[in-house]
């Protein structure tokens, strides 16, 4: 072969790889579910209904429509057979900012943030990127639906349920605004800390006088900012409160049964100290990070470790997070199962990363658990996919059969190959 001819052949060579990486890095979005699909063989874990053994899942249109072992399989749907796999319902981050955080010191990259401390309406599923890396990432380690939240201010904004999978924002959305977020002022500075409070009160009187005024169908402007919290107000959606210290968690308590709202706590460092009171008021913590130090002198080594399952002890509900940073999303099995190692029931502990978030953030009539009418967003696996040694082999958002590839696959195969072709040569 001709020196240009061998240039040529390399070029081409070249020229696949670097298509083959940009697709791992954004895989192409999944066409529509065609026609109904049956898994059949493997072992379910439904989380709300127990496991079945050797069970069959049919799903149809995107949605669950069977599930059990003596299941009707209809005419015409492509069987998986998936003896010795499990199926899992699709992983649910309960904080994430998959989509509006690409990389951490490229600040346009950045979009989690709106200016000021007043932005209820900032609805952060208009500003998510379907092209960004992490979707693939996180994904192909099982979490399929992340609670994408924005940051900054004592009103960061609205929380949006978010499909891991589509073209457009649009598509991916599951539901706009799924939550309030407000986040608590820290009590270093008790001046600075009462005029905060004063204003959060403040805030939520204007939404509820806003609410009032346009109830009662008098001429009134609209203002977005207020009618984002008139939900909130009306029980409708959940004010998720980020509150670490004791002082914080107790004050937000207080104030949520004062303005009547649906309570849930985000962060909770402090949240085993006051976990009796939680329990008692019923108020759900996601815990947002288990893999991590002791945060003071005189806490012990496994404080971060323990707390979920000191607080599922206590009868504290849970959720567990990967973390604010978008690239942490796909660590989330693995927060789950640092605290498994440390005390919480690996059952716990999977609800904790699916129907509990999904509950806390209204959204478990589609997805968090296996069952009839809910979405088809599900994980097949050789094993828990809370264990580094499972891996998750297929996952369907909405029946929608993912591509599994991403760029931490990509260089692995790239790397495992580099070994293959210079085994003879290091050899030598």
């Amino acid at each position: 072969m001709s020196a240009r001819a061998v240039a040529f052949v390399m070029a081409v060579a070249a020229a696949a790889a670097a298509a083959t990486a940009l697709n791992a890095q954004v895989p192409i979005p999944a066409p529509p579910q065609s026609g109904p699909i049956a898994l059949r063989g493997g072992t379910i874990h439904t989380v709300t209904n127990g496991v079945i053994e050797n069970g069959t899942v049919v799903f149809e249109g995107g949605v669950i429509t069977a599930i059990g072992t003596d299941v009707q399989i209809p005419a015409g749907a492509r069987t998986v057979d998936v003896t010795g796999k499990h199926i899992y319902p699709g992983l649910i981050d309960a904080y994430s900012a998959v989509g509006i955080d690409e990389i951490g010191d490229v600040g346009v990259t950045d979009d989690q943030n709106e200016l000021g401390d007043f932005n209820p309406n900032a609805q952060p599923n208009v500003a998510v990127n379907p092209e960004s890396r992490h979707i693939g990432t996180s994904r192909t380690n099982g979490v399929l639906v992340t609670l994408t939240t924005p940051s900054g201010g004592l009103f960061p904004g609205l929380t949006s349920a978010m499909n891991l999978d589509g073209w457009t924002w649009e598509q991916m959305t599951l539901e706009a605004a799924a939550a309030l977020n407000v986040d608590w002022p820290t009590p270093d500075d008790a001046e600075a800390y009462e005029e905060a409070l004063r204003e959060i009160r403040e805030r939520f009187a204007q939404a509820r006088a806003y609410a009032g005024a346009r109830a009662g169908g008098g001429l009134l402007a609209s203002d977005p900012r207020l009618e984002a919290m008139v939900p909130a107000l009306a029980g409708e959606i959940p004010v998720v409160v980020w509150a670490d210290e004791v002082p914080q968690i107790q004050d937000a308590i207080r104030w949520s049964e004062d303005e009547g709202v649906r309570l849930v706590i985000l962060g909770g460092r402090d949240a085993i100290h006051v976990a009796d009171h939680l329990a008692e008021k019923q108020v759900p913590v996601i815990l947002t990070a288990t893999m991590a130090p002791p945060g003071r002198a005189w806490e012990p080594y496994d404080a971060a470790y323990a707390r979920a399952a000191l607080l599922h002890e206590r009868g504290v509900r849970i959720a567990i997070s990967g973390g604010s940073s978008a690239a942490y999303t796909n660590r989330l099995p693995y927060e789950a199962g640092v605290a498994v190692a440390f005390g919480l029931p690996e059952e716990v502990a999977l609800a904790a990363v699916t129907i509990n978030a999904a509950d806390f953030m209204g959204i478990s009539d589609r997805v968090g658990s296996l069952e009839p009418g809910k979405d088809a967003t599900l994980l097949i696996t050789t094993g828990t996919p809370l264990d580094y040694l499972s891996n998750i082999e297929q996952a369907y958002i909405q029946g929608r059969e993912l591509d599994m590839r991403d760029i931490h696959r990509f260089f692995f195969e790239k790397y495992m190959e580099k070994l293959r072709q210079l085994r003879p040569t290091i050899s030598q």
